[in-house]
């Protein structure tokens, strides 16, 4: 189960600078990650600042 990003994102843009994969990119309205190249392992959501990201 890939992570995911919700409502809270306030598209810093820190979790894609993070993401060992590259598999965050940036969404119309906030960050998205894709769920076939996340390799679950956690460091976006150890990074973002408003807790936005959680496992789908």
């Amino acid at each position: 189960m890939a992570y995911v990003i919700g409502d809270d994102c306030i598209s810093c843009g820190t979790c894609a600078g993070e993401c060992p994969v590259e598999a965050i990119s940036e969404g119309e309205d906030k960050y998205v990650i894709d769920a076939d190249a996340c390799t679950e392992c956690g460091t976006c959501a150890s990074v973002c600042p408003s807790e936005a990201i959680s496992l789908g």
